[in-house]
């Protein structure tokens, strides 16, 4: 996937900001967190300050999911502390000091409290979620914190094919891996894909 038209829109804008936040939103199995990790070394290796911060951080943990009853909906909009995740994203926007980010490790299906910090000093900084564009209560609330936004449009068949790659990767059997992608992540790719807010730039 081309990136080039991204970085140049990026680099363009932030020569007259001193943060500029880019939401680089999708549905599960676009290839989100490659596209901002590929982004950000490119504004690297081009001078400018980068980092990613993933929305995936803001999971909700397998036992509140649980006590919820929301275990078999893992992903979906519901299941992530969606004001914890804004108030970090104004933090940034504000470009406190040192902001400690969560981070979510898939081997161990669960998220890392304070794993990677933000400086102050970071001049751009690549959000990456499914929901950043979602066009429904809270999730709209987000549109005015970013300066840019794109969305990765990947066909759905496509989508399938990489999340059960992306699950037998994980060790699930195949059975069990296709019943989660269709009772979860392709309704969730449904939701991203049909319910979102217009992108600046679709890719």
């Amino acid at each position: 996937m081309d990136n080039t038209s991204l970085v140049d829109a990026i680099l363009e804008r932030a020569e007259t900001a001193p943060r500029l936040m880019v939401a680089v939103a999708g549905p599960p199995g676009s290839g989100k967190s490659t596209m901002a990790a590929t982004v950000a070394e490119t504004l690297h290796r081009r001078g400018a300050t980068a980092a990613v911060v993933p929305m995936d951080g803001f999971h909700y943990d397998d036992a509140v999911l649980k006590a919820r009853g929301l275990a078999s909906r893992k992903g979906a909009p519901e299941t992530f502390d969606f004001a914890g995740f804004r108030t970090l994203l104004e933090r940034l926007r504000a470009r406190e000091p040192e902001v400690a980010i969560p981070l979510f490790d898939r081997n161990m299906e669960l998220s890392r409290a304070a794993a990677a910090i933000i400086e102050a000093d970071t001049g751009i900084i690549l959000v990456e979620g499914n929901y950043l564009l979602l066009d429904e209560r809270p999730w709209a609330e987000l549109s005015g914190l970013f300066d840019l936004t794109a969305y990765l449009d990947v066909p759905r068949a496509e989508l399938e094919r990489r999340l059960l790659a992306r699950w037998h990767g994980h060790g699930r059997a195949a059975e069990a891996a296709r019943r989660w992608v269709e009772t979860n992540d392709l309704p969730n790719a449904d939701r991203v894909m049909s319910r979102r807010r217009k992108a600046d730039m679709v890719l």
